[in-house]
């Protein structure tokens, strides 16, 4: 079932997501050659540390025993951070992160480059990211959701790249994923309305090869199948009186 959100309750997701996306940002000064994907997770404990009433979405959520999301090159979502990962120049990482304050969720994603990377991986990057705004585009009262992944997957394929099709993206609200889900192909004028109150969290992951993916031993992280570079952008939306809103905007 999909929950519609009032005003109040999409200003305390706005705080959340916003929240969520300037972890990220903060996090952005912590990436580099030779840093740990641990020393991110510990950054991003220290934040939290400092922000009253905040509290990390992902960890405990369904046992995931971190705050932080760290997915580095061929890994798709669910990264591990760990002691062992040391970042190095040409490396792209992505970071996931979901915030809750006063009982309400916010989810943001970015991928970083560390130091010079390819310009196939430059590319990747600036295709995942601008494919997060043509599906955001598409959100407005009485559009179909399936416009929405129509616009990404368009946009991706166009471009040369591929949809990961086992992750997508969710409603959220005061669960981190509620309904609908929200994949990032479809087409278009199928798919539920779009109504004034929902909340999606749109986040393509896009490929550099093919869309197959595999599951790493510990369960969680998802990666490509063919080892080739992954990407993940994400932004929480609000469908409001005014249109779309990106609450994670900053």
């Amino acid at each position: 079932m999909i929950t519609l959100k009032n005003a109040e309750e999409i200003g305390r997701m706005r705080t959340a997501s916003k929240y969520a996306m300037e972890v990220l940002l903060e996090l952005k000064g912590h990436v580099g050659e030779g840093v740990k994907t641990s020393d991110l997770e510990a950054a991003c404990e220290a934040m939290l540390a400092r922000r009253n009433g905040v509290k990390a979405a992902f960890k405990g959520y369904n046992g995931f025993p971190y705050c932080l999301c760290v997915s580095v090159n061929d890994e798709i979502v669910h990264g591990m951070p760990s002691e062992k990962r040391v970042l190095k120049e040409g490396d792209i990482v992505s970071l996931d992160f979901g915030a809750i304050y006063e009982g309400f969720y916010g989810d943001a994603a970015v991928t970083y480059p560390v130091g010079e990377i390819s310009e196939t991986a430059r590319k990747l990057l600036s295709v995942t990211e601008a494919s997060l705004y043509e599906g955001i585009g598409e959100v407005r009262e009485g559009a179909r959701l399936h416009d929405v992944s129509h616009a990404i997957q368009s946009y991706v394929e166009s471009r040369g790249f591929s949809v990961v099709r086992e992750f997508v993206g969710h409603g959220i609200g005061t669960r981190l994923h509620e309904e609908p889900q929200i994949p990032n192909f479809g087409v278009r004028g199928t798919g539920v309305r779009l109504k004034k109150g929902m909340v999606l969290a749109i986040e393509p992951m896009i490929n550099e090869g093919t869309s197959d993916i595999i599951i790493k031993e510990n369960g969680w992280t998802a990666a490509t199948r063919d080892g080739r570079l992954s990407a993940h952008f994400e932004h929480t939306v609000a469908l409001t009186d005014k249109g779309a809103e990106i609450l994670s905007a900053i």
